[in-house]
């Protein structure tokens, strides 16, 4: 796990914990909807505070005394946030009377023997008289904020930080993984396999991951944060709010991430949505795998995986650097060769090709294929260079960018790839003309 000093924000529902979630990360990470039970599993964000860096993990609202499953779940999930963390914070509604339920919770954390705060959150005209039932939960001096206002939240964060043991952390090595797919592809399996403990809720129920949920860990020597996300349903099946904003979450975890693995239900085979996802995977220009996972209930002969690659190679023609990996995250069988091969296309995203190399490997191109005359006019490469990675862009200078028609573009690419190993990764080529910026980025 991160090295990071980790704050937990816990309390029973609705008492704004995401809100002050979101005011500590910086960014809307958190769905924030006035209904009990819309954060379900914990979710991480790094955050500094007075130049120390913490990380900040939201929880579900914890009801301790209901039978349901999905309240069990989130129980679970609250204790495991609990136990790792270095401070508590303990909100509750100051717009209300306090409950049983609330007594129950400071009860829980008395007993963790872990430092603990209690943030009365909604106090918008703060007088100190407000403030003393709290003292009555046994955690000390109460906090008043209100967390949507951003008021009295540093004075939480001084108290916070200072109870901190002195370490610090560099979390910028990691490698960002991100979990996509459509529901119930078995994203969180998969997630909890890598993992090796149960990160995420997985349930028979489908959506039942509703966040992109961000987990940094460490495996045999390297440095990960996995980001697991809400499936993605066609637009037309998105009629709830919450799960809108989940696609946007998921669409926002791509763009965040070095990786991104596609979960596909190998019963279902690649769909329809799958290729868009895959589609937009590659329109942010990120290295990905495609996880063809539920392997373990696929019937099999010698065949089985050329068949099912050759449907992908058909379908996913726009993205034929595309690599592969066919598992059983229930079971365990191959697993453990995603991390590996996902660092393996990281690895191929910051590729960079000598200036020298690259420019003789386009002239014998060039030589071997010269491009097509459009209206008399024929298109001439003079130079050659590679400006970024991830993805690996590439950059000719010509005499005229708009005689860089697509069908060439692709033959370079092609004559790249054979020269280099660019798999698992998309490529750009820009076509550069006199005078211009920028003749057109291309994937």
């Amino acid at each position: 796990m991160s090295a990071n000093p980790l704050v937990a924000i816990v309390g029973r529902p609705n008492v704004g914990k995401s809100t002050l979630f979101n005011k500590i990360a910086g960014r809307k990470i958190s769905i924030t909807e006035n209904r009990p039970g819309v954060t379900r599993d914990r979710l991480y964000a790094d955050a500094e505070w007075r130049g120390k860096k913490f990380t900040v993990v939201d929880t579900g609202g914890i009801e301790l005394n209901s039978e349901d499953t999905m309240w069990r779940e989130i129980l679970r999930q609250a204790d495991a946030a609990i136990d790792m963390a270095d401070v508590i914070l303990l909100m509750v509604d100051g717009k209300e009377e306090l409950t049983s339920s609330d007594y129950d919770v400071a009860e829980k954390l008395r007993r963790s023997n872990k430092p603990v705060l209690l943030v009365v959150n909604k106090v918008d005209n703060f007088s100190p008289e407000k403030l003393f039932e709290y003292y009555a939960l046994g955690l000390g001096e109460p906090y008043a904020v209100s967390a949507e206002h951003s008021q009295g939240i540093g004075d939480v964060l001084d108290e916070a930080v200072a109870l901190f043991g002195e370490g610090e952390s560099d979390d910028s090595e990691r490698l960002k993984i991100a979990v996509v797919g459509k529901p119930n592809a078995g994203k969180s399996s998969l997630v909890n396999r890598l993992l090796g403990f149960e990160r995420t809720i997985v349930t028979n129920i489908a959506g039942t991951t509703r966040d992109a949920i961000d987990t940094p860990f460490e495996l045999d020597g390297h440095k990960y944060t996995v980001i697991d996300t809400a499936g993605i349903r066609k637009k037309k099946n998105v009629n709830d709010d919450v799960e809108y904003y989940s696609v946007l979450r998921a669409f926002d975890a791509v763009r965040r991430a070095d990786v991104c693995l596609l979960v596909v239900d190998s019963g279902e085979g690649l769909t329809e949505q799958d290729v868009k996802i895959a589609g937009y995977i590659h329109e942010q220009g990120k290295p990905s795998v495609v996880v063809m996972n539920k392997w373990d209930l696929i019937e099999k002969d010698t065949k089985t995986v050329n068949k099912f690659e050759e449907k992908l190679k058909a379908d996913l023609k726009f993205m034929d650097y595309y690599q592969s990996v066919y598992i059983s995250a229930k079971t365990g069988q191959r697993a453990e060769k995603v991390l590996k091969i996902a660092r393996e296309v990281y690895a191929h995203a910051n590729l960079r090709v000598p200036t020298g190399t690259l420019n003789d490997l386009i002239l014998d191109a060039v030589r071997t294929n010269e491009p097509p005359s459009y209206n008399g006019r024929r298109l001439k490469i003079y130079y050659c260079n590679q400006p970024s990675v991830c993805p690996p862009t590439f950059v000719m200078f010509v005499n005229d960018a708009e005689l860089m028609h697509f069908s060439y573009r692709r033959y370079l690419e092609n004559v790249l790839r054979r020269s280099f190993d660019f798999s698992g990764t998309p490529i750009r080529i820009a076509a550069r003309g006199k005078g211009e910026n920028d003749g057109g980025l291309m994937g």
